[in-house]
């Protein structure tokens, strides 16, 4: 059971109170009706909607080449069939380039693509485009940390904020976004010490993946939760299938262990 009756759609306010009162917020990606019936059943009360679906579902080596109309096909497969999870949908990349073309994709996710928020990656250097979606009544989620759509040009998948100067650099992020309006922050790959401080130093839920046990929530490519890639898995994954047997047990497990913070165990930290 989680805090949030199962029956009733969550919300921002929910997810804010959930991280005010200490209760751990289970995220997983989601791109399709089927598994968002399975993943809602099993108490998931975040999904994103990510630009992942590009490597888990195209065949691309990177997120960089979906472009919008996968996005709002794949938000919209999932808005038709949820009823319970709020859905946050990735803005891919090249598509907020500017505030004013960000705000007319973002509205596309929104009315045609149901997503309750829209995310995109980067901090001090996007706080006007986050103000002029917030400005236009766009909720907004940040992404701080290892930003996948740029890894060809930051030099490959590897931990961000290691060294002070990164350190300080995600976190004046962090506080940079959220001054400008977001409403939840997903931190990627940063080492668990600075997620945890990042998660007390602003109000708005955090979300981790590979950030540590310390964030308000976690979040995983659901492929990578069942265990069901080709490529060897980072340090932060967890394979949920392989010890329960069906994907929806699986996925109950992962919210288990989210709820109850033993994942993301020690091993899973950087």
């Amino acid at each position: 059971m989680t805090g949030i009756e199962k029956a009733k759609p969550v919300t921002l306010s929910d997810l804010q109170e959930m991280k005010r009162r200490g209760e751990k917020i289970a995220c997983l990606t989601c791109y399709d009706a089927t598994f968002t019936q399975v993943l809602e059943s099993a108490g998931v009360e975040l999904f994103i909607v990510g630009d992942s679906l590009g490597m888990v579902l195209m065949g691309y080596e990177t997120t960089a080449r979906v472009g919008m109309d996968d996005m709002v096909y794949h938000a919209a497969n999932v808005a038709r069939s949820g009823r319970h999870a709020y859905r946050i949908v990735d803005m891919p990349s090249q598509s907020y380039e500017t505030p004013a073309q960000a705000l007319v994709n973002a509205r596309r996710l929104v009315d045609e693509g149901g997503a309750d928020m829209v995310k995109l990656e980067g901090g001090t250097a996007r706080v006007d485009i986050v103000r002029h979606l917030v400005q236009h009544d766009i909720p907004f989620c940040g992404h701080i940390g290892l930003l996948p759509q740029s890894v060809k040009t930051a030099g490959g998948y590897k931990v961000q904020g290691r060294d002070e100067a990164g350190a300080r650099a995600i976190m004046e992020d962090a506080r940079a976004l959220q001054a400008a309006g977001a409403d939840l922050l997903v931190m990627e790959c940063i080492p668990a010490d600075l997620a945890a401080e990042i998660t007390h130093a602003v109000s708005i839920p955090t979300i981790g993946i590979g950030a540590g046990r310390h964030c308000d929530g976690q979040v995983l490519v659901l492929y990578d939760m069942l265990g069901i890639v080709s490529h060897s898995p980072p340090r932060f994954v967890k394979d949920f299938l392989r010890d329960t047997g069906t994907v929806a047990a699986a996925v109950a497990a992962y919210v288990r262990a989210v709820k109850d913070g033993s994942y993301p165990a020690a091993e899973h930290e950087y």
